[in-house]
């Protein structure tokens, strides 16, 4: 698999296939870059509000700075991080969301196969910043040689869901309370898309 030695900046009129938030008509007020060290505390602040008040991740405790930046540091190269960045007014300079692709297995034979987690601010959420950072990491996927993307979804997460079926991932199975937050099971469905 190629790795990709520069960032690439998907800008928000050549990516999104829906409709756009009025706050982001314009190719220039929103990018999607490489997540970097500089964004780890940004990073952090959206993964952790997710751990301690959603089942969006099964995460039970918060990221410290030193394993944000681990993190970051092995979402390099073939299984990238990637963040949207607003280039709007007083917005400007915020990560509004981020994205990753990961291992799906460590056995060989999955070596072609990557898993997907997106995560949006909720300042930002309804303004399509998923559906940039997805298109983006499809599109990484793609230039690094996988042929399959998984997505693997908090049962209620309707949301994800649909952004998912949007870029053309399909359902292919459910395992039932697998997990356990909150006091409550959770299943995780798995969406797949090849690419």
């Amino acid at each position: 698999m190629d790795e990709i030695g520069s960032d690439v900046a998907w800008k928000a009129d050549k990516t999104l296939t829906g409709p756009t938030s009025p706050d982001f008509r314009n190719s220039t007020d929103i990018f999607v870059r490489l997540a970097s060290l500089e964004d780890s505390s940004q990073i952090s602040a959206i993964y952790n509000n997710e751990v301690l008040n959603t089942t969006s991740t099964f995460d039970l405790r918060p990221r410290t700075k030193s394993s944000q930046d681990k993190w970051i540091e092995n979402h390099q190269g073939v299984y990238p991080a990637n963040v949207a960045v607003v280039n709007l007014g007083q917005d400007r300079g915020i990560v509004a969301g981020f994205g990753a692709l990961s291992p799906f297995r460590d056995r060989p034979a999955y070596s072609t196969t990557c898993e997907n987690s997106i995560y949006v601010d909720t300042r930002f959420r309804g303004r399509q910043i998923g559906s940039l950072l997805l298109a983006d990491l499809i599109e990484r996927a793609k230039l690094h040689g996988f042929h399959s993307m998984i997505a693997r979804i908090s049962g209620n997460n309707e949301v994800s869901i649909k952004l998912h079926k949007k870029h053309g991932f399909e359902l292919v199975g459910t395992e039932k309370e697998v997990g356990r937050k909150f006091g409550k099971w959770l299943d995780v469905t798995i969406y797949q898309l090849i690419v």
